[in-house]
């Protein structure tokens, strides 16, 4: 018997605007393919490369002394800590290692694994064990303190003191990281870091590094250390996505634990930090760790290690002498009252 089917026409317009869709696609994903690669030849490795797992970690080894270990937050390089100035000062009597996260910068980040924040603290012990350091102080800012965190809650953590700037500790609805979530996905995502993605940041990040700094400048060379073209190459943005989507998740699994740290704690804050809220954030860990000590600093946003980097070195001192950091005054002062109502949320996370 036969059986007749009807054939379904597809306008010669449509083909054509698809074709055209596609032909650009391709086009732009050549031309993002073709900055990336300009943008590693024209900012080479400034540091050193250890293989742990798998995995090339980028990171920069300065100085002598009891070792400091920074981790950078979302959307920046470990240039981040050259361009505040902290690696220079902390160099001068500590052994300061400065990592790329995985995905940022030279380090990599393969397919196979899961990038939390518990994974990316396993993957910095585990550096910091083949490079011959042990018993650190850990700065992390704002998505590194997850990073910090999770090194800390390791049972076998031999941490001299965590220092914790401008850090997301309690689950909250986040709209920043919804926005940017479906870059991380498979097949959707590859297409969007190949497209949109590059082209809608290359727009946004100007404005989107100027909300991290307010109320300060953002600092005239800053994007003469942290190039512009190494955050927007297809890799970094999937790190980036992949690390928004992971935050509220590691923020939950390690809210629970906060009571039970040991080490000494020291914590900084922006009073004006239109990224992440300190009064629900800094201001409620400091009263979760009894022992902690806190700094919100005046005048200062989400990038407060540019405004209070004397603070930070100074409590790193006090910290590996094993006394206690007092919590500052005047420009570096806890302000509970107002702080929390004046600091609305952006869709940025550094």
């Amino acid at each position: 018997m036969r059986r007749s089917f009807n054939k379904v026409a597809i306008p010669t317009k449509t083909i054509g605007a698809l074709a055209a869709a596609a032909t650009a696609a391709a086009i732009s994903a050549v031309w993002v393919e073709h900055r990336a690669r300009k943008a590693e030849r024209d900012n080479p490795p400034v540091g050193r490369f250890v293989e742990v797992d798998g995995v090339s970690l980028h990171y920069v080894d300065k100085g002598t002394g009891p070792a400091v270990v920074l981790l950078h937050g979302n959307a920046v390089l470990l240039q981040d800590f050259i361009a505040s100035g902290l690696i220079d000062r902390l160099a001068e009597r500590y052994r300061v290692i400065a990592f790329d996260r995985p995905g940022y910068g030279y380090s990599g980040r393969p397919r196979d694994r899961l990038w939390t924040a518990t994974a990316q603290a396993a993957l910095i012990r585990q550096a910091l064990v083949q490079i011959g350091v042990d018993q650190p102080v850990v700065l992390g800012h704002s998505w590194g303190t997850l990073v910090a965190l999770g090194m800390a809650a390791d049972a076998a953590a031999d941490l001299r003191g965590l220092v914790l700037v401008s850090g997301y500790y309690y689950p909250t609805a986040r709209a920043d990281a919804a926005l940017v979530a479906p870059a991380a996905l498979p097949i959707v995502g590859d297409v969007l870091r190949y497209t949109v993605s590059p082209l809608t940041g290359r727009l946004l990040l100007k404005r989107t590094v100027e909300a991290m700094f307010s109320p300060l400048p953002t600092p005239a060379d800053f994007f003469n250390f942290v190039s512009r073209e190494m955050i927007l190459r297809p890799v970094q943005i999937k790190a980036e996505a992949e690390d928004a989507a992971f935050m509220i998740p590691a923020a939950a699994r390690f809210s629970a634990l906060y009571p039970d740290l040991k080490m000494p704690v020291s914590i900084f804050a922006g009073v004006d930090d239109k990224v992440i809220d300190p009064q629900a954030n800094s201001v409620r860990l400091h009263r979760e760790i009894a022992h902690s000590t806190l700094v919100i600093a005046r005048g200062a946003g989400h990038m407060v290690h540019y405004a209070v980097p004397a603070e930070i070195v100074e409590a790193i001192d006090l910290m590996s002498a094993g006394q206690s950091v007092e919590t500052g005054d005047s420009n570096a002062s806890i302000d509970e009252t107002s702080a929390a109502e004046r600091l609305p949320v952006t869709p940025a996370e550094a």
